[in-house]
Parts: C-alpha cells; structure tokens; sequence
C-alpha cells in the first residue's frame, strides 16, 4: 500500500503576516486589476530574450481575486485578515475562499512574490 502525501498547512498559517517582495514593482489600472512587473535576469533569459526576441519583463496580470488579495498584502494583515477580506469582497464565493486563498498564497510564495517574517 502507497502512502499519499498531502502537504500540511501549519495551525498558525492563518496568524501568518505577508509582504510583498520590494523586488518586484507593481502598478493598479483604473478597473483595480494589478499588474506584477518581472523583471527576466540570467543567461537563459539573456538567451532567451537575444535568439528569441523574449522581452526583458514580463507583465503578470492577475484576476479581480489576485488583484484584491495582493492588495490586501499589506504587512500588517495576517492571512486570516486576507481571508475575511476575500469573504467579504467576493460572498458568493465564500465556501471555496479559504482553499483559494491558500493556493493564490502559496503560489506567490514559490515565485518569491510574497514572503513571510521569520521569527
């Protein structure tokens, strides 16, 4: 019999404070709907972007939910503030909120968009 991993959420993930990363600039439009600037470092994008013609930033664009959680990255709101933020933002929705905000939350961590004060 094979054990299946399921990858565990520490209990206090929801006290957890974020900030967003100085390193990467950002910018609202006029509908609310953030934009992440990447800057494309490193000779497989130097590569990429001589033969290529793949362009030195990325723009990442992110949804009416991205752009309200991002915002909501303050350094002062926990991920529980961020939930209730979400909830309240989006009613209709609030069942499936908390697995999206952990899933949206964790994503920007492995890009190394957000990050997290270590004690």
């Amino acid at each position: 019999m094979v054990k299946k991993r399921t990858k565990k959420i520490p209990q206090n993930y929801m006290d957890v404070v974020m900030f967003c990363n100085p390193g990467f600039k950002w910018s609202e439009n006029e509908e609310g709907l953030v934009t992440i600037d990447v800057i494309n470092k490193g000779l497989h994008h130097k590569i990429a972007q001589k033969f290529f013609h793949k362009p030195e930033i990325s723009h990442i664009a992110l949804d009416k939910y991205g752009s309200v959680l991002w915002k909501s990255i303050n350094g002062r709101n926990t991920v529980y503030d961020i939930l209730n933020i979400m909830s309240e933002t989006f009613p209709d929705e609030k069942e499936s909120m908390l697995k999206r905000v952990i899933a949206f939350m964790h994503t920007l961590q492995v890009n190394k968009y957000v990050y997290q004060m270590k004690e």
